[in-house]
């Protein structure tokens, strides 16, 4: 914060309190005062309406004897007439409405809310406190638009702060004549500026930064003579800027920053004699900068100190007068002067080594030519200078030795030449050396490692030769290193590991030689290497690599590395990006690849890589870019593929892959390029790729493929490369696609295909093919008819020779005894008649076919082995089928004790089809079920979860430290099982035992909520029922130890209220890492603990140990801190003061900032995992 704003706000600060803090002696107030007592009771009302998560207002009590002015927050005006006159009540986590009710407090003049959660919008009987001088409500969650008459009513106003709220609407047009300081920044208003926000002549800070405004900066600006501070960044304001802003002649900093302002930078805005910073970056103003910025020729002392002129489209600099012959000496103090990202061309300004208290100036990004002036040398505060991406040429000054406190020097992408000075080693403080793009030419300077302090150096793309310096691996503080794109040669320096620090290594296009150093294996911060496009690097990779655990770009291609592709970078959880292209790899592609979660680009093009390609693939859900290029990968396209949403490039050309296209590939919306050329392709070109509306380059030639091109291509409008030579097409090419793609060798090698841009006319092709057909047609009748007059005549003679050889038979035997009637050979129990024709007994799939015989081999007969999990509803098991899916079946207890069928088969099928309807994107979704035979079998098919429950993954999480579960995966998971248990009560559906072990995670680890819906399927038959009913001790089971609600207990009955105290119970343990009953106290649950904690202020004993990083003052404290109060308002005592799972999602949803998945999605479009 500039020293002047501070001064500013403590100023305010010291005229907005009146010494109402003397009333803060006890002294006994007259109770009888019928003002006292109604704000008493305002202030009650106030609190009765909010959440007070920290116990802050606890002192706040009626019936103390100094109320209310001896509460917290309280100050009340001193004298005879006692009345509160300020509550200040910032950063409690207080959260709630706003109460009207406080209008009540007559004499307030300064009420402060600021950094806490309440929500809603402003009462409009604010309108009413005529007293008050300063209004803080900053850094909340207020909404909607602000009450008519307010501040316009609040005739005394000095200071109104909004900020970092939700308000919308217009900016209010009422202001009232008092106020000082209007901050409404950080919300989102639209509309205008007020054109008469001049109403307010006293106005001294106005910021209306990140909102949606739009429209023109009113001229009416320009009468606030004592404005100080006009910020209005990052908005959509347009027009030009008003010159009458000069008027404004006490102003000291103008930002305007991210708008779409346009036309030149008056001269009259660098003439305001105080004006100390000018931020105008993000625009688009035009024409020259005006001298006036650089040289104030109206004041004998200016003031200009930081000029940020960046990302705009100013074409030339106003050479100061000063700089003429016969002109007085320059008289600036600028220190900034930042003019990036324009288009200003010329010769380097000489004229700005006249400016000695320059400490930053960046002139990168412009069209700046010529050689940089020797005079740069007279710069000596100059810390960082920034001219990258010019024209400028020649050789580097050696005058620039003179700037010691030179920090950041960037002279990349320009055209300097000869060898790098030797005096930048002379710069000592330097952090950041950026000379890459450039033509220099020699060695690396060894005098670059006295730089000490350096943490980048970048020197790509020269000219440089020679090795790299063994002196340039000591310098321990070095985080970036990039000396791609020269001609280096020589091994790579085994010292390489002494360079702890790095985290970039870029190596790449040079001429290095031999194998990595094993001694890679101690930079443990690297996140990127890239030794690529070196062709002389060789040998296997070594296993020291994949132990480094922050990599996330790993670059190898263009090298002669060998070896199977190495399975150990699937170890590295962190990354991004592998490239391990144009090497000599070979063996198959890891399954285990599909556990990087994290992985964006794949490529392994142009190796001698042999098998399938992984289904695994499929799990990894960021998958931008997949490159699989001339290789030896055979088998068929998984389907698998389908679920890489965010797949923008599938390039799997060069390959034997064969069978047809999978359809699924259309369901990937990115999709951007799709190369399957030179393959063994075969079936039809789907008309479903037409749904790939970002397609922009298809490539199916030298295939297999028939049919007809589909009109749907037609359909996609951003396709700019189509190609499908060599295949077995036939038909017209479609006029549009004849069109757009005029190029005859897109389409040739397809003799059945015509039409333009082909010569072949379709009506003579047409008539050849019928001519064809007819004689193939006549030709298989022919062979038809042969073939069954043949068939025919062996027939009858095989029937005349058998009864020929059965008389003779006969006749030799004397008669034949006639065979007993008895049933054919084979058992009725055997088989189930006509189904056991198809293969064995079907499960009832929603979505596939699979036999009941199929089930049990997979599950190996139901053996022990494969038990996933046990529960009060049955075993689990888990199914691997011969085609890779893998399945979870439950295998309900169908029989009673006595050995009666409990479950009714009508029933049991009547039940499962009602939960196959049941989808939701965090429930486990039912998949199929089986009702015998055998008739006592009762299975309910769902998708395998292959992380586990929750359960598990919080008791690895204890031995861990937590660190598996941080805080923004926990609200996750806590968001989707409230979401899936929300959609059960909105269905109607009372789970009855919500517990970590019945919360399951898929591949992604998205939580999916099981068990529910399978109490009605335990007891079904009238007579067990009727025998249940007889004792005392078949009452149902209502959940589990420690998570059921005390009067479910009671009562023996689960309802909606009993499964939000469960869900209650179970955040707290998600949030603690504490279970339920694990507590050593004499009645003491994971309730009254947590309770327990708040009270005594000891919230870092809430935390589990994955929580402790927490910074007390960041967003994710207090998001942790609400996920706690909303489980503790689960387990409220009384159901009727739970809240229902829809208010508790939308707490939850609320409680974080991110992009949430929305619940609507539909889980069953995706395959089960295998």
């Amino acid at each position: 914060m500039p020293p002047p704003l501070l001064l500013f706000l403590l100023f305010m600060l010291f005229l907005i309190s009146d010494g109402g803090g003397a009333a803060q002696q006890q002294q006994q107030p007259q109770r009888a005062m019928p003002e006292l007592l109604a704000e008493i009771q305002a202030l009650t009302q106030f609190r009765a309406s909010l959440q007070d998560p920290l116990g802050a207002l606890s002192s706040w009590d009626p019936a103390s004897p100094f109320a209310p002015c001896s509460w917290r927050g309280i100050v009340c005006s001193a004298g005879g007439d006692l009345h509160v006159v300020e509550l200040r009540l910032p950063r409690l986590r207080l959260a709630g409405p706003i109460s009207g009710s406080l209008s009540a407090l007559s004499q307030l003049r300064k009420l402060s809310l600021r950094s806490n959660a309440f929500n809603g919008s402003i009462p409009a009987s604010f309108s009413r406190l005529r007293h008050l001088r300063a209004l803080f409500l900053q850094y909340n969650y207020l909404s909607g638009n602000l009450p008519l008459g307010f501040p316009s009513n609040l005739t005394q106003l000095w200071v109104l702060n909004l900020s970092g709220n939700r308000f919308s609407g217009q900016v209010p047009t009422g202001l009232p004549p008092s106020l000082r300081y209007l901050d409404l920044s950080s919300n989102a208003f639209s509309g205008e500026v007020p054109a008469n926000i001049s109403v307010a002549p006293r106005l001294q800070l106005i910021n209306l930064s990140f909102n949606s405004l739009r429209g023109t900066i009113p001229a009416s600006v320009g009468q606030l003579r004592k404005l100080l501070y006009l910020w209005l960044d990052w908005n959509m304001l347009e027009g030009t800027l008003p010159a009458v802003l000069a008027n404004c002649s006490s102003l000291l900093h103008i930002s305007l920053q991210g708008n779409a302002l346009r036309g030149i930078l008056p001269p009259a805005i660098g003439d305001i004699p105080t004006l100390q910073v000018l931020s105008l970056s993000h625009n688009n103003f035009s024409g020259t900068v005006p001298d006036s910025i650089f040289y104030n020729a109206s004041v004998s002392a200016p003031a200009l100190r930081i000029v940020q002129l960046g990302f705009n489209r100013f074409t030339g600099l106003g050479i100061p007068p000063a700089t003429l012959p016969g002109s007085p000496p320059a008289s600036s103090v600028l220190q900034i002067l930042d003019l990036k990202n324009n288009r200003i061309r010329g010769a380097f300004p000489a004229w700005l080594t006249n400016l000695p208290t320059l400490t930053v100036l960046d002139l990168s990004g412009n069209e700046f030519g010529g050689p940089v002036s020797a005079e740069i040398g007279r710069l000596a505060t100059l810390q960082e200078l920034r001219m990258g991406s010019n024209m400028l040429d020649g050789v580097v000054p050696a005058g620039i030795g003179r700037c010691g406190l030179l920090q950041v020097l960037d002279l990349s992408d320009n055209r300097f030449r000869g060898e790098i000075p030797a005096v930048l080693g002379n710069l000592r403080r330097m952090t950041d050396l950026w000379l890459g793009g450039n033509m220099f030419s020699g060695s690396i300077p060894v005098g670059l490692t006295n730089l000490s302090l350096l943490e980048t150096l970048s020197l790509r793309q020269n000219n440089l030769t020679g090795v790299l310096p063994v002196q340039l691996t000591e310098m321990s503080n070095l985080t970036i290193l990039d000396i791609s794109g020269n001609g280096l040669s020589g091994q790579i320096p085994a010292s390489i590991g002494s360079m702890r620090g790095l985290q970039s290594l870029n190596l790449s296009r040079n001429g290095f030689y031999g194998t990595i150093p094993a001694a890679i294996r101690n930079l443990f911060n690297l996140r990127s290497l890239d030794l690529s496009g070196q062709r002389a690097l060789s040998g296997e990779l070594p296993n020291e690599l994949f132990g480094l655990p922050n990599l996330q770009v790993v670059l190898l291609g263009g090298n002669a590395f060998s070896g199977e592709v190495p399975e150990g970078f699937s170890s590295l959880s962190t990354l991004q990006q592998l490239n391990l292209s144009s090497n000599a790899f070979s063996g198959s592609i890891p399954g285990t690849y599909g556990y990087l979660k994290s992985l964006t680009a794949l490529s392994l093009s142009h190796n001698n890589i042999s098998g399938g390609i992984p289904a695994e693939l499929g799990n990894c859900s960021n998958l931008t870019v997949l490159e699989l290029r001339a290789n030896r990968l055979s088998g068929r396209i998984p389907s698998d593929i389908s679920r890489l949403a965010n797949l923008v490039v599938l390039d799997l050309g060069e390959n034997i892959l064969s069978g047809q296209i999978p359809p699924e590939i259309s369901s990937c919306p990115a999709l951007t390029i799709l190369i399957l050329d030179n393959n063994r392709l075969s079936g039809a070109i789907l008309e479903r790729l037409s749904n790939l509306s970002k397609l922009q380059a298809l490539d199916l030639s030298v295939n297999h493929l028939g049919g007809a091109i589909p009109e749907g291509l037609t359909r996609i409008s951003g396709l700019r490369y189509l190609n499908v030579s060599d295949n077995n097409l036939q038909g017209e090419i479609p006029a549009m696609l004849g069109s757009r793609f005029n190029n005859p060798a897109l389409f040739v090698g397809n003799p059945g295909l015509c039409g333009k841009p082909l010569a072949a006319n379709c009506a003579e092709v047409g008539a050849k093919r019928r001519k064809q057909r007819r004689e193939k047609l006549i030709l298989l009748i022919c062979i038809v008819a042969g073939s069954a007059i043949l068939l025919a005549l062996l027939c009858c003679y095989g029937v005349l020779g058998l009864v020929r050889w059965t008389k003779g038979y006969l006749d030799r035997r004397f008669g034949v005894k006639k065979r007993s009637p008895g049933r054919p050979s084979g058992s009725a129990d055997s088989g189930s008649g006509a189904e056991n024709g198809g293969g064995g007994p079907k499960l009832v799939m929603f979505s596939s076919k699979i036999t009941y015989a199929e089930t049990v081999e997979a599950t190996r007969q139901f053996d022990e082995e494969n038990v996933l999990s046990r529960g009060r509803h049955g075993l689990v098991f888990k199914a691997c089928y011969n085609d890779g899916t893998v399945l979870s079946i439950l295998r309900l207890p169908s029989t009673s004790a006595d050995g009666t069928i409990v479950i009714e088969e009508a029933f049991f099928r009547k039940e499962a089809e009602a939960l196959g309807k049941i989808k939701h994107r965090n429930l486990t979704v039912l998949r199929g079920y089986y009702a015998g035979p055998p008739p006592d079998v009762r299975l309910l098919v769902y998708d395998y979860m292959p992380n586990g429950n929750l359960a598990t993954l919080l008791q690895e999480a204890s031995h861990l430290d937590g660190h598996v579960l941080n805080w923004p995966m926990r609200h996750l998971i806590a968001l989707g099982v409230a979401r899936g248990l929300a959609f059960l009560h909105a269905a109607s559906i009372v789970h009855s035992d919500v517990k970590p072990q019945s919360i399951l995670f898929d591949a992604d680890f998205e939580p999916h909520l099981s068990d529910f819906g399978l109490d009605r399927m335990v007891v079904t038959s009238p007579a067990a029922a009727e025998a249940a009913g007889a004792s005392t001790s078949a009452a149902p089971a209502v959940g589990s130890l420690g998570y059921v609600a005390p009067e479910v207990v009671a009562a023996g009955q689960c309802s909606k209220e009993g499964d939000v105290y469960s869900f209650g119970i179970v955040l707290l343990e998600l949030l603690t890492g504490k279970r339920p009953v694990m507590f050593t106290e004499e009645d003491e649950d994971i309730v009254k603990w947590v309770k327990r904690q708040l009270q005594r202020g000891q919230i870092s004993e809430l935390l589990e140990p994955g929580l402790l990083e927490l910074d007390p003052e960041s967003s994710e404290w207090e998001e942790f801190l609400l996920g706690v109060k909303v489980g503790l308002l689960c387990t409220a005592p009384d159901p009727l003061d739970r809240p229902s799972m829809a208010d508790i999602v939308f707490m939850l949803e609320g409680c974080r900032v991110g992009p949430d998945i929305p619940s609507s999605a539909d889980p069953t479009s995706q395959p089960s995992p295998a």
